[in-house]
């Protein structure tokens, strides 16, 4: 039986599950009002036809991406938040982000947290050029790193591995590095050592 008082946003909600989970192409009208509990024609009533769904979705993922904020004491803190933040909702919706590219929305998305870079590295004394020079040094740290991220975990099986190949017998000159380097890499460790080390530097004052 057909569910009463369904919202537009229980929709919206319930079709982002599905495209996070499975892709664009999983999202059908039957199955979301199947995972709904509703007639496919109460679906159509909330958000129109399935490219009207689509573009909705993109737009909630624009709106949501905007509504990051940063945390914390000082200026380097407050961008450390926002990286590590936006690198957690980049990775968590793959498929909502692409669709938001394909549909060339990705500088508007991302405009409201290069606003809030702005603001940091201004309260940290950053202006002109210098300062537009680190808001977009830590964009791409972070976009950078998300890419070669995924690149690592979609990659095939490497033979040798890597514990392999950094046998500590093989470095006797520095055995604990060579250890450290056979155990799998910490990808949210890493992230926050190399964000961290670029705004320390970009916000140095000259000639430090």
């Amino acid at each position: 039986m057909a569910r009463n008082a369904l919202t537009r946003e229980e929709v919206l909600r319930a079709a982002a599950s599905l495209v996070k989970q499975h892709g664009p192409a999983a999202l059908t009208m039957r199955k979301l009002a199947a995972e709904l509990g509703t007639a496919v024609t109460s679906i159509y009533w909330h958000v129109g036809n399935r490219e009207s769904l689509l573009d909705a979705l993109v737009e909630r993922t624009v709106q949501d991406m905007g509504a990051i904020l940063p945390t914390g004491r000082t200026p380097a803190d407050r961008i450390l938040s926002l990286a590590r933040t936006l690198r957690r909702e980049l990775r968590e919706r793959p498929h909502l982000i692409a669709m938001v590219h394909e549909r060339g929305l990705t500088d508007r998305m991302f405009l409201p947290v290069q606003q809030a870079l702005v603001h940091e590295v201004h309260a940290a004394g950053l202006r002109g050029a210098r300062a537009a020079d680190a808001v977009r040094a830590i964009q791409f740290q972070i976009i950078g790193f998300l890419l070669v991220e995924r690149n690592r975990e979609r990659s095939p099986a490497q033979s040798p591995a890597e514990s392999e190949l950094w046998d500590p017998a093989a470095a006797p000159h520095d055995p604990a590095l060579a250890r450290a380097l056979a155990r799998p890499a910490d990808p949210e460790r890493i992230f926050l050592i190399s964000v961290r080390a670029l705004v320390s530097a970009l916000l140095a004052a000259p000639g430090r």
